[in-house]
């Protein structure tokens, strides 16, 4: 009887053992998820290679865990070039700007395919500071 009774004790400890581990698992996932995150910001421009005058400036912003590690979306967008308000795409950043003389025309609209044309323009924006088309 007495082997029976210590079969069902050191089961019994094993079983308390396996709770304790998943107390503590869970708890460390606990703390994993409360992570705090930073917001990260990054200002940049780009601008046309024959002429630096013609800029357009974009923003990047993300949350980062402490690891460095993205956390959700990225949010990017551009800034109007008279008003500084939020344009969601680079051809925006115009809406009613009526000035503009025929070869200012002609560069804004070279600055503009070149920022289409560039292909991964969230990491741009994201990563750098200054993009030369």
């Amino acid at each position: 009887m007495k082997s029976i009774g210590a079969s069902v004790s050191a089961v019994l400890t094993a079983e308390k053992k396996e709770a304790e581990v998943e107390e503590v698992e869970e708890v460390v996932e606990e703390e994993e998820e409360e992570e705090e995150c930073i917001g990260v910001e990054n200002d940049m421009s780009f601008y046309l290679e024959e002429d630096p005058e013609y800029q357009i400036s974009a923003v990047g912003k993300w949350y980062e865990n402490s690891h460095g590690e993205v956390i959700g979306d990225v949010d990017t967008y551009f800034l109007h070039v008279l008003t500084n308000q939020r344009c969601e795409s680079v051809r925006d950043c115009f809406d009613g700007w009526s000035e503009q003389g025929e070869k200012s025309a002609e560069q804004w609209e070279t600055l503009c395919e070149r920022i289409e044309n560039l292909g991964s323009i969230d990491e741009y924006i994201c990563n750098e500071k200054k993009v030369v088309v």
